[in-house]
Parts: C-alpha cells; structure tokens; sequence
C-alpha cells in the first residue's frame, strides 16, 4: 500500500498520468458489455408491487360475509360503470343474504329503543320494524348507487386510498362522503350520497305513520343513513389492514 502511493504521488509530481490498476479490463468499456446482471438479493419491482396489491387488497365480502363489492383495491385500474352495471351492484347490496341480516339487526334495536310508538310491540311490530327497514335500505341503495350516480355520472364506488397515517387515511374516508369520481375518472361533488340519501329519507314519508313525516324526522333518517355511510367508508378503508395484519388474508 505505501509503495503505491510513493509511485502515485511521484507521478503527479512528475506530470505523469497516474497508473491505471491492472484489474479493469479495457474490453469492460466496451457499450456491448454494459447489461449487468441483476443481483440475487436486490428486489424486483414486480415483487414489491405484489407486496403492495396484498396490502391494499380490498375482497368481495368482509369476514366473508359483509358485502363489499363496490370497493376497489388501492392503484387498481377499472373501466367506468355502465346504468347497467350500476344496476347490477344495486342490487346485490339490496338483495345479498347477508343484507337481509343486517336489516333484522336494525329491526330489532330500532324496536328495543322504541323509535316509533306507531308500531307498538310484540312479533307483529318486529315484522313492522324489519319492512320499514328493508325499505329504507333499498331506496337508499336505489338513489345513491343507481338513479342519482346514472343521471350525475358519478362513481359510486370506494377506491381505497391505503397510503398514509391513520389521520390521514380516516379523513380520507370520510372525505368520500363529499368528493367521488366521476365515470370519466374525474371529480365531482358526492351527489349520489348527499342528494340520493336526502331523496331516500324523503321517500320514506310515503309509508312511514304520519307522525314520523316531519321534516325533523325526515332530516334525522338522511344523517343517519349518512353518518352510516361514513362508517362503511371507515370499514372499507382499513379492512385490507385488518385482513393481512389478523387473518394473513384468510378471506
């Protein structure tokens, strides 16, 4: 080591060029040559975005049994919603088995709190709480998954955003009850939320008792079925999460 830095610093002195070590090959700068082989330990990108799609993936059930069919997995590519296909995931969140459970859960507490002393008590004021219920969520699923996203052109489906803090990604959520996407990929105002929510609780004076008609009551269903919404959202956004992290995506 120290006789090669006497013959460097005496070449210099000399205004000599520096002796070139003998390990680097003139053929090595050769343009032919330039492809290096990959290295074994170094990741591809294909394996970090397989990483990434397994933390962001968003499944078709929660748990395997709450629907999540409109929501879509974070940096996944769709084509726009035809009406028909709008329709089409209307339906199967009206009318998907586990739905019908969901609406007994609500019939059964609406009727414990007493909500509407029209219906008095028993097994037939049960079966008065579960039919509101259902129709509740059918118009509401109507307005804002098909009539009111067909006519606006809006998305009404939840992209998953995953990237970020837990504050970041909850405000998020929470920020798609106001913001969506339209068909063409761009943004809108949330009409079908706002809009086809508020229409849905004011169908429902057409077969609520006349004392639940009032615009009080009215309001009182339409934040409800909003902040409902909001949760959903809340749901969507970390179940991936919770899917890789608990269950190693077991669903």
């Amino acid at each position: 080591m120290i006789r090669s830095l006497l013959v460097l610093s005496l070449a210099l002195a000399m205004g000599l060029p520096a002796p070139q070590a003998s390990a680097q090959p003139v053929a090595a700068s050769d343009s032919s040559s330039t492809a290096l082989p990959a290295l074994p330990d170094a990741p591809a990108p294909a394996q970090a975005n397989d990483a990434q799609a397994q933390t962001g993936r968003q499944t078709k059930r929660i748990l395997g049994i709450i629907p999540n069919f409109r929501s879509v997995s974070v940096d996944e590519k769709l084509p726009p919603l035809t009406p028909r296909t709008k329709f089409k995931l209307m339906m199967q969140d009206s009318f998907d088995y586990s739905g019908f459970i969901y609406v007994g859960i609500l019939a059964g507490v609406a009727q414990k709190q007493g909500s509407y002393p029209e219906f008095h008590t028993g097994a037939a004021a049960y079966g008065r709480y579960y039919w509101h219920n259902f129709a509740d969520t059918f118009d509401g699923n109507l307005m804002t998954e098909f009539l009111v996203p067909v006519a606006t052109r809006e998305d009404p489906r939840y992209y998953t955003l995953e990237r970020g803090g837990l504050f970041k990604r909850a405000g998020y959520s929470i920020s798609r009850l106001f913001v969506t996407r339209t068909d063409a990929d761009g943004m809108s105002p949330n009409f079908s939320e706002i809009v086809g929510n508020g229409a849905a609780a004011g169908a429902a004076c057409l077969y609520y008792p006349s004392p639940e008609r009032t615009w009080t009551k009215t309001g009182q269903r339409w934040v409800t079925q909003v902040g409902l919404d909001g949760v959903s959202n809340l749901v969507k956004e970390f179940w991936p999460d919770v899917n890789a992290k608990l269950f190693r995506n077991k669903y």
